[in-house]
């Protein structure tokens, strides 16, 4: 079984993990949200789903052919366009995509997360995610969330809101909520500020 860590305790430490390959969801958790939240409002999105199966990988996400273009108005143009040729065409902003178990596997490649973002996604729900892709998410400032049930039965059209400060994701065709792990605070503050380079650049300790 594998070992649960200690979830980081501020942005210096999630710069120590965020070295280390195999920074995983679970280190984002409840305890960590109640030791940092300070009484600040949670951000809550409404959009409508893009639903997934198991396995979505980066080469699918963004296919390698296209990574000659870095610009992440040409990656957006490309997204997903192997397994849902209308994606690029058709997602807005404020949608978002539900996938199932170990999304965004394969490479180690940031252009998967960013692909995604810049479509104007806003969140990523899936019943479990690489732990590498989870990684290079956060540090581009680009919210995921881990809920096996809610990636299960929310379905294609739906709905939905999400509120990143308490993790209840909420069905609002269905009126069903769900529970997942929360960010802390310090994590909304990466992803508010665009990424982990721009959030310790606004707190005066990186250039």
């Amino acid at each position: 079984m594998e070992k649960r860590n200690s979830p980081p305790a501020n942005d210096f430490e999630i710069v120590r993990l965020c070295r280390i390959p195999y920074l995983h969801s679970s280190l984002f958790t409840l305890h960590s949200l109640l030791s940092t939240l300070n009484n600040k409002e949670s951000v809550v999105y409404t959009m409508k789903v893009y639903k997934y199966g198991d396995n979505v990988d980066t080469d699918v996400i963004i296919p390698a052919r296209h990574l000659n273009n870095p610009d992440p108005k040409a990656l957006a143009s490309h997204c997903m366009e192997d397994i849902d040729a209308d994606f690029a065409s058709t997602v807005e902003e404020g949608d978002i995509v539900v996938g199932g178990a170990n999304f965004g596997c394969g490479s180690s490649r940031e252009h998967a997360p960013l692909a995604i973002k810049s479509c104007g996604v806003k969140c990523v729900i899936a019943k479990s995610f690489a732990r590498i892709f989870y990684r290079n998410a956060i540090n581009i400032g680009f919210p995921i969330m881990e809920c096996p049930q809610a990636a299960g039965e929310i379905v294609p059209g739906h709905q939905v809101s999400v509120d990143f400060a308490s993790g209840v994701i909420t069905d609002e065709t269905t009126g069903k909520t769900y529970q997942a792990a929360p960010f802390p605070a310090f994590v909304n503050g990466i992803i508010e500020n665009g990424g982990l380079l721009n959030s310790l650049k606004a707190r005066g300790v990186a250039k």
